[in-house]
């Protein structure tokens, strides 16, 4: 393909850990906005469900918009848009406001995922070798650095408003100089309007998808509920308690980046099983114990089980034959985020009934179901 340098492939890189620094960002600031509203946990999970009300409606619409305007276009627009709705997390005059916000944050934080994995998928399609664990393995380390950094910053007495403005300008920066090196819009071939829209998930793209909200509800739990679990549960000071967001993403960076080795070595099946038992059985020790440095190694162990269950899926939607990259991204993603973010909603809720612990429980059981349901990738992948 023309166009595809090291340079491009870098600004892909970039665009992933940017959104996982932005959205570390967020989860560190996850119990900040929960004292700030004061709100309990059924209606902070009511506000991240807005927020996936927001995902699915830009899902729905991400395979036409990036099929007029091209991944590098939709990106830009929507990465900046992203960056900069991260500095009005604490801003809002009130709860209603902050589910407006939310959805909106929901919206463009979908429809960016989907563009940089079709740049992604396009880059791969056109290379000799996996970059897809690669390409997430960034999206990791930017979770890494944005949680470690959230840290540092909250130990270091910076404002919480203060560390989202600055975090905010720095990612608008980095996102908008990225985006310049990334593949011009391919020339059209005749698509319609309505080669573009939105397709039903089926069939192939069904048993992907469903595989995908399995991962992703468990991966979202400890997103949006790790650093809180660690506070409220165990008895962390804050700066501490962000260590469990920056533990998980190092560690699922950590096996990401060589997830596209172990891609080239074993069949998804015996990859997607290991990683379902691994972060099965991590986050038991996780919820047993009361130690913080065990839980910490128990976030890493459930980091590294879910680390290469999306690059995975998301690689193979790009390549059903017959659907555009986007579209068939944006289908699997449909039901994967559904999971990610109507998940951690539901654990709210679980965990005003019960308790946090009790709830979290959720990501043992969805790990075990991914690992019992790893015999059908490899035939989902062939159909």
């Amino acid at each position: 393909m023309v166009g595809v340098t090291a340079a491009t492939r870098w600004a892909s890189r970039a665009q992933f850990f940017a959104a996982g620094f932005i959205f570390a960002t967020w989860g560190v600031h996850v119990p900040t906005v929960k004292a700030h509203y004061g709100i309990d946990e059924a209606q902070l999970g009511l506000a991240m469900l807005a927020a996936g009300a927001g995902a699915m409606f830009g899902l729905t619409s991400a395979g036409r918009w990036i099929g007029r305007h091209g991944p590098r276009r939709v990106a830009s627009i929507c990465g900046c848009i992203y960056a900069l709705l991260l500095a009005g997390l604490i801003a809002m005059p009130g709860y209603a406001a902050l589910l407006v916000l939310l959805a909106a944050f929901g919206l463009v934080t979908s429809v960016f995922d989907v563009s940089i994995n079709t740049e992604a998928a396009q880059l791969e399609l056109h290379g000799d070798t996996p970059l897809m664990s690669g390409m997430h393995g960034m999206f990791s380390l930017g979770g890494m650095a944005g949680a470690a950094s959230g840290s540092a910053a909250l130990a270091a007495g910076l404002g919480a408003q203060a560390h989202l403005l600055l975090v905010s300008a720095v990612m608008v920066l980095l996102v908008a100089v990225a985006s310049t090196r990334m593949l011009p819009r391919p020339a059209t071939s005749g698509a319609t309007e309505a080669d573009h829209g939105f397709l039903l998930p089926r069939g192939t793209l069904a048993v992907l998808g469903v595989l995908a909200a399995l991962g992703l509800i468990a991966e979202g739990a400890i997103y949006d509920w790790s650093v809180l679990y660690m506070q409220q549960e165990i008895g962390s000071p804050q700066q501490q308690a962000a260590l469990a967001y920056a533990s998980f993403s190092a560690a699922m960076a950590a096996a990401r980046f060589g997830g596209d080795a172990l891609r080239a070595r074993f069949s998804p099946g015996t990859l997607l099983l290991g990683s379902g038992l691994l972060a099965a059985v991590s986050m038991v020790l996780v919820l047993i114990t009361d130690l913080p440095w065990l839980a910490l190694v128990g976030f890493a162990g459930v980091g590294v089980g879910f680390a290469n269950v999306v690059p995975i899926l998301f690689s193979a939607s790009a390549k059903v034959p017959g659907i555009e990259p986007a579209r068939g991204i944006a289908s699997v993603s449909a039901l994967a985020y559904l999971g990610f973010m109507a998940g951690p909603a539901v654990i709210g809720l679980l965990a005003r009934a019960t308790s946090l612990t009790a709830a979290l429980y959720v990501v043992v059981v969805f790990a075990a179901a991914l690992a019992a349901s790893a015999r059908y990738t490899a035939s989902g992948e062939n159909k």
